[in-house]
């Protein structure tokens, strides 16, 4: 099973002409500096942005000259380079707020809870979290959405180096273990070279390699 990508359109003053095909298993990273296309393409498989092209996940057609699927549909997880928690919940209400909206699936609360241990954060307002807390929190609510496809925007960019040391390795286990692909944009060498099965190299709106 593969996801198949083959966009050229503009989107603002931005043109993105990308065409890859990556097995829907494990991580694919996508690498480039800021402003190359990364989040772009992220967007797209989202289905927050429409690009022209096509976009097929295992046979299933979300996008092309026919078709949209609303990003409702498309069974995504979404991580931010914030960790984008609503800031009137608890940990706990962040995810029954996940939970109430996902289909069934393979990711039981109490096992997205040990395995990202938030445990003793349930009961914390996001704002009394730190930034490598909060982003495990949001982690944990991405996957308690049951998501297909699992995306990643600069998940560890906004925390300080000890933060994102920590939680680098953390995550290279979590990702390795989950089972579903992952689509995770970095602009971090070192970082990439933890965390990919494979790269897809971005500059101006164009793959490198």
């Amino acid at each position: 099973m593969t996801i198949a990508v083959a966009l050229d359109g503009r989107l603002g003053g931005f043109t993105l002409q990308v065409m890859f095909e990556v097995p829907s298993t494990g991580v694919t990273v996508l690498l480039g500096p800021s402003g190359s296309g990364k989040t772009t393409i992220l967007r797209a498989l989202a289905g927050l942005d429409r690009i022209a092209g096509t976009i097929i996940v295992d046979g299933m057609v979300w996008q092309d000259g026919a078709t949209f699927v609303p990003s409702e549909q498309r069974r995504t997880g979404y991580v931010f380079q914030g960790p984008g928690l609503l800031p009137h919940l608890s940990v706990a209400a962040n995810l029954a707020y996940a939970e109430r909206r996902a289909p069934s699936g393979p990711f039981s609360r109490a096992a997205i809870i040990e395995r990202t241990g938030i445990a003793p954060l349930l009961d914390r307002q996001p704002a009394r979290l730190s930034g490598g807390e909060a982003q495990r929190a949001s982690i944990a609510r991405a996957l308690l959405a049951q998501p297909r496809l699992l995306l990643m925007d600069e998940p560890l960019s906004a925390l300080d180096s000890e933060a994102r040391t920590a939680l680098l390795g953390w995550l290279e286990q979590l990702l390795a273990d989950i089972g579903i692909p992952v689509f995770y944009v970095t602009h971090d060498h070192a970082e990439a070279a933890r965390l990919a099965a494979r790269t897809l190299r971005i500059s101006n709106g164009r793959l490198t390699s």
